[in-house]
C-alpha cells in the first residue's frame, strides 16, 4: 500500500475511535486521513465535524477510495461482518475487537489467504504493549515455553486500589468506570473474559495453535472478598490476574485465573491500569513488557501502529503456523491454589489431589491444595458466589 495519503473508514466512534482521532492529530509521521466514520446514533453529540459521519455501513465498504477499514465497535456479530466483507472487498482492516477476532480466528485467517489482504490486530491483545508483532517478527524461530501476565487493564486498576490505597471493591470498580477503564457492565472483565480473548488471540501467534475461547477456562475477581485480601497481605503478597499459555511435554495449556503475586515477580509491580507480560525462551530465558492495557490514547496508539505498518506492506506470516512442532492444546495440568469457602457443602474436596493446609473458623474455611485445571474447568462448586480461588507460586 505504498500511497502517500491513506484514506481511512472507520466503524464505531467510542472511547477508542476518538483516541486513535486525537493520536492520529497530533502524529505527524504517519500519512493516513479520516474519510469516513460509521456510527449507530446519528443524534449523539460528538467532539467532531457531522461530515465525518454516516450510519450506512456500504459508504466504508464499498467505497473504491477507502483504503482500510478500522473497525472499533462493541458488537461481536457486527464487527465480523464489517471484518469479512472488507477482506472479500480487498480492503486491509484493522481490528481492536478482541472477542470478535478470538471468537472466529480460523475464518479469519482464511479469509486473509483467500483475499490476499492484510488484517493486523495489534490493539486486541495488550493495547499499548506491541506483544503480537514481537511475536510474529522477534520471536517467529525462538522455543516459546510460556506466554503469561496482566493482560486487563481494568481489573489491574481495581486490585490496585483494593490493595495500595484500601478502597472497596465496589469503589475501585466505579472508579475504573468513571475512567473509561471498564465497560457500564464489567462482567467481561471482573470475570476474566476479557482476558480469555487476549490469551486465545496470542496462543495461536506464540505457539501456532487454534483454540475456541470456550476451551480456555476463565475465573476473575469477582468473588474476592476481604478474607482473601487480608490472605494475601498476611503472606507479603497482592493479588493479580494471570492470564497463562505454557508449553509442557508436547502440549500447550491456556487458563486466566487470580494469583497470589509475590514482591519477587515482575508482574509485582505493574500497576493501575498497565499491563504486563512475560515471555519465557529456551534461548533468552525470560523478557518482560509493560505499558498501558486501557484508554482511549492508549489503545489508540496501538491502532494507528497497525495503520502505519500498513503503510510498509507489513502483514501477520503466522510462522508458527507453518510449523511443524505446534503443540495441541490441553486442560491436563496440576495448579497449587487457595480454596476458600463458608461451609463444608458449598465445595467438593475430593476433586483435589492433596490438600497442604486447612483453616476453619465460624465464618470462613479455607484450603490450600493441589486440582487438575479439567477438574476446575468442570467444578460446579466454583460457580457459588462464597466460593473463590486463587493460584499460589510455586
Amino acid at each position: 500500500m505504498e500511497k502517500k495519503i491513506i484514506n481511512l473508514g472507520i466503524f464505531g466512534f467510542g472511547c477508542v475511535g476518538q483516541g486513535l482521532y486525537e493520536v492520529l492529530n497530533r502524529t505527524k509521521g504517519i500519512n493516513a486521513r479520516i474519510k469516513k466514520i460509521c456510527i449507530k446514533d446519528p443524534n449523539k453529540q460528538r467532539p467532531i465535524d457531522a461530515s465525518y459521519f454516516t450510519t450506512d455501513p456500504n459508504e466504508i465498504l464499498n467505497d473504491p477510495t477507502i483504503d482500510v477499514v478500522v473497525e472499533l465497535i462493541n458488537e461481536t456479530d457486527a464487527a465480523f461482518h464489517i471484518v469479512s466483507t472488507a477482506l472479500r472487498n480487498g480492503k486491509a482492516v484493522v481490528s481492536a475487537s478482541k472477542r470478535m477476532i478470538a471468537e472466529n480466528l480460523p475464518a479469519l485467517y482464511q479469509l486473509q489467504i483467500e483475499n490476499k489482504v492484510p488484517f493486523l490486530y495489534e490493539a486486541s491483545s495488550c493495547a499499548s504493549i506491541p506483544i503480537i508483532r514481537n511475536l510474529e517478527e522477534y520471536y517467529d524461530n525462538d522455543l516459546l515455553n510460556a506466554v503469561e501476565g496482566i493482560c486487563n487493564g481494568s481489573t489491574n486498576y481495581i486490585l490496585t486500589k483494593i490493595f495500595e490505597e484500601n478502597q472497596s471493591f465496589e469503589t475501585a470498580l466505579q472508579k475504573a468506570q468513571e475512567l473509561g477503564f471498564a465497560e457500564t457492565d464489567p462482567t467481561l472483565d471482573i470475570e476474566g473474559y476479557d482476558p480469555k480473548f487476549k490469551i486465545v488471540i496470542l496462543l495461536l501467534h506464540a505457539f501456532g495453535t487454534f483454540v475456541k475461547p470456550e476451551e480456555v477456562f476463565n475465573f476473575g475477581i469477582h468473588h474476592l472478598n476481604d478474607f482473601d485480601i487480608q490472605f494475601a497481605k498476611q503472606r507479603n503478597c497482592t493479588i493479580k490476574l494471570i492470564g497463562t499459555c505454557r508449553r509442557k511435554n508436547g502440549s500447550v495449556n491456556a487458563y486466566v485465573l487470580p494469583h497470589l503475586v509475590k514482591e519477587h515477580n515482575l508482574l509485582y509491580d505493574v500497576y493501575n491500569e498497565y499491563n504486563g507480560i512475560l515471555l519465557e525462551s529456551a534461548f533468552t530465558d525470560k523478557q518482560f513488557f509493560v505499558g498501558k492495557g486501557a484508554g482511549g490514547t492508549a489503545t489508540g496508539s496501538a491502532v494507528l501502529s497497525d495503520i502505519s505498518a500498513l503503510l510498509y506492506n507489513y502483514r501477520y506470516e503466522y510462522k508458527k503456523i507453518k510449523q511443524s512442532n505446534q503443540p495441541a492444546f490441553s486442560n491436563d495440568v496440576q495448579l497449587k491454589v487457595y480454596l476458600r469457602y463458608s461451609a463444608p457443602d458449598q465445595v467438593h474436596l475430593a476433586d483435589f489431589f492433596n490438600i497442604s493446609e486447612k483453616y476453619e473458623s465460624v465464618t470462613y474455611r479455607y484450603i490450600v491444595g493441589t486440582i487438575n485445571l479439567e477438574k476446575l474447568k468442570e467444578a460446579q462448586w466454583l460457580k457459588n458466589k462464597n466460593v473463590n480461588l486463587l493460584v499460589l507460586e510455586e
